[in-house]
């Protein structure tokens, strides 16, 4: 069993990351179903839920049939960040998460993300920040460091659990690397193998199969794993990395009905949070994923990201069903 303050998560857990524009309720509803231990939002920046913006709190909005969840967030002024903390204390998660990890541009030039890479006294003033204003387990996700000239987790483990946080997730690129290349988890590895590192560590980076999570579950020695974009369009993937780890077999792929399912799930609960039009469209991305290598089926995707009602979606669904169904399910 693996804890995380009071939380208690199964032997070798698998996490959904939080995915900015894709970990909202809908997708993470799908992931629990189909087999995630932890889930986290989107991250909410720190300024955003001070200022009552109201994209950022509406990511607050969680569920008790998604625990245990933790919400993300991030920013780079300490007053900020223990405030914000404060705030989301009162929708009642499970934990709090900081974002040391986002590379993208926006986040990384106002000193945020990744961008606290290059700052590790800032990073432990920071985390130091949220862990004593909430009562809540703390945990922080992060990147190996900069760039490959300065890479500096094994510091950066250290002195976080020496403020105080529970547990730590480690994506194995660089914030110069993005998503580009190959994640090195041979840095994670050596992170975990430290004596000196009593929290959990988490990996993430490039599992996007059952044999490549029991792999490096054995190669890294790491307590769990963080999926992220292989579970775009395919939440099954949880559950099938725990049946394989379980009987060293793998589970047959989901069929056009269960893609077909899953799709109108996360449609009709994306209209339910966010209303018909926004529903619609945030939706449409993920229909790619949902449905890819099915043969002959790009007039059916073209029509699901380009129709803008219910009435027109549900009827392509039908025609997927009367069209695929009979010989596939």
């Amino acid at each position: 069993m693996v804890k995380i303050g009071n939380i208690e998560l199964p032997d070798f857990p698998l996490l959904l990351a939080p995915m900015e524009d894709v970990s909202d309720p809908p997708f993470r509803r799908l992931c629990k179903q189909h087999g995630a231990d932890l889930m986290y939002t989107e991250f909410i920046s720190s300024e955003g839920l001070i200022r009552d913006a109201m994209k950022s709190r509406m990511k607050l909005d969680i569920f008790d049939y998604e625990r245990p969840i933790g919400i993300q967030i991030f920013g780079g002024d300490e007053e900020a960040m223990a405030m914000s903390a404060k705030i989301v204390e009162t929708v009642q998660p499970d934990l709090v998460d900081i974002n040391f990890g986002c590379p993208v541009k926006k986040v990384v030039c106002k000193g945020a993300g990744a961008g606290v890479l290059k700052d590790i006294d800032l990073m432990v003033r920071l985390t130091k920040s949220v862990v004593e204003s909430t009562h809540l387990p703390v945990t922080v996700k992060t990147r190996l460091g900069w760039d490959h000239d300065s890479i500096n987790i094994d510091e950066v483990a250290q002195r976080l659990q020496d403020t105080g946080i529970k547990a730590l997730a480690i994506h194995g690129r660089t914030r110069a690397q993005m998503y580009k290349g190959h994640s090195d988890w041979s840095h994670i590895a050596r992170v975990k193998a430290n004596p000196n590192i009593e929290i959990p560590i988490f990996g993430n980076g490039d599992i996007d199969s059952p044999q490549k999570a029991v792999e490096y579950k054995e190669k890294y020695g790491v307590d769990g794993i963080m999926i992220g974009r292989a579970a775009i369009g395919y939440p099954w993937i949880f559950n099938h990395i725990k049946h394989y780890r379980e009987t060293g077999e793998l589970l047959p792929e989901p069929t056009i009905y269960e893609r077909m399912e899953a799709a109108k799930n996360h449609l009709m609960w994306a209209v339910e949070w966010k209303g018909e039009r926004t529903g619609i469209l945030e939706t449409r991305m993920h229909y790619t994923n949902y449905f890819k290598g099915i043969p002959n089926f790009k007039p059916y995707r073209t029509k699901l990201v380009t129709q803008d009602n219910l009435i027109d979606l549900e009827n392509t669904f039908k025609e997927i069903e009367e069209e695929f169904i009979p010989n596939l399910i």
